[in-house]
């Protein structure tokens, strides 16, 4: 395990570029005085920004990059102008040259993942990467994943998922076996499609060591926290992603409505301003920030395109766990103990 964390960051990224990013590292730092960092990004534009936080200075080397990757480029598109000179690629590129350990970004997203598979590849066990997403429950926190890689996917591919999210609940929950569940519509063997069933009946007859698989859950579970890990595919995944998003969106105008209704209200809301802030704190998505893209032979995060140096911090903070705790390798083990019949 390295004793220096090295981040390459995407510096143009997301909504609002080095004006995040580069204090969203400083705020890591904070945390983490052994991260260095590897920036990328039109010198001109991001050198200002950088000497605005001197502590950064001499744990951070700026690259330029000529092409910055627009947030509703197509992902081909992304590819053709930014291959091997955008900082996007750059950033992916020196995890692949082993400069960086990992490497953190809050670009578009397909153009991300793209760039990710052309630059890294998957691990050899892996045919599609997934996103794997922090979601907050009643329990404290799961991972769910596929949040919106890939759409579609057979027996093999629910198992592969189920042990690269438990392998990631490893290291960032600190969690020996997590456990582990089968996003279906009912909790009874004999519901579901069939690719779900099978997936089910291999990770219970298989009992690998590094999960506890726990057999079917429902969409309520996921709030619920009912388990560690929640496994699905992308297109239910990423449906049950929004959809939570703007649940929490619309308690929050109704919570906003009811609170500057009457003075009375008004009135509670003072009264009460602690657990509010709390409850706000907890659905805030930039303390769960950093999606990460599972399946590549090397460590990308996506971080909210819109997100705040408080949220960019935060992806680095997870970032920094999967290089500094050895994810790759965690991965790669979980991956051996599969049954051959899951990779048929």
């Amino acid at each position: 395990m390295a004793q220096t964390v090295r981040i390459a960051l995407d510096a143009m990224g997301g909504d609002h570029g080095p004006e995040v990013v580069v204090p969203g590292a400083a705020l890591a730092l904070e945390r983490h005085p052994d991260a260095r960092f590897l920036i990328y990004g039109d010198e001109a534009v991001v050198r200002p920004v950088l000497e605005r936080h001197p502590a950064l200075l001499p744990v951070t080397e700026l690259r330029h990059a000529d092409v910055s990757i627009r947030m509703d480029e197509k992902p081909s598109q992304a590819l053709r102008i930014g291959r091997n000179k955008s900082s996007m690629w750059l950033a992916i590129q020196a995890v692949r040259d082993d400069e960086a350990d990992i490497c953190v970004s809050a670009g578009n997203t397909g153009a991300l993942m793209a760039m990710s598979m052309f630059c890294l590849k998957t691990l050899p066990e892996i045919d599609r990467p997934a996103i794997a997403a922090i979601w907050p429950t009643i329990r404290g926190e799961s991972v769910v994943l596929d949040v919106g890689a890939t759409i579609g996917a057979d027996a093999s591919h629910y198992v592969n998922l189920a042990v690269m999210g438990a392998a990631m609940a490893r290291i960032v929950f600190d969690i020996e076996k997590p456990t582990v569940g089968l996003l279906n519509v009912g909790r009874e063997e004999i519901k579901g499609i069939e690719a779900v069933k099978e997936a089910g009946r291999i990770l219970r007859e298989a009992n690998l060591a590094g999960l506890d698989y726990r057999g079917f859950v429902e969409g309520d579970d996921l709030g619920k926290g009912t388990v560690d890990v929640v496994v699905t595919e992308g297109f239910t995944g990423n449906i049950a992603l929004k959809t939570a998003e703007g649940t929490a969106k619309q308690i929050g105008e109704y919570l906003r409505a009811a609170m500057s209704r009457t003075w009375t209200a008004k009135l509670g809301y003072l009264l009460a301003k602690t657990a509010f802030d709390a409850l706000r704190a907890k659905m805030d998505p930039s303390r769960a920030n950093g999606g990460i893209f599972l399946g590549l032979d090397g460590l990308v995060i996506k971080s909210h395109g819109g997100a705040d140096a408080l949220g960019l911090a935060s992806a680095i903070d997870i970032a920094y766990d999967m290089a500094h705790y050895d994810f790759m390798r965690t991965i790669r083990d979980m991956l051996d103990q599969i049954p051959a019949e899951a990779s048929a």
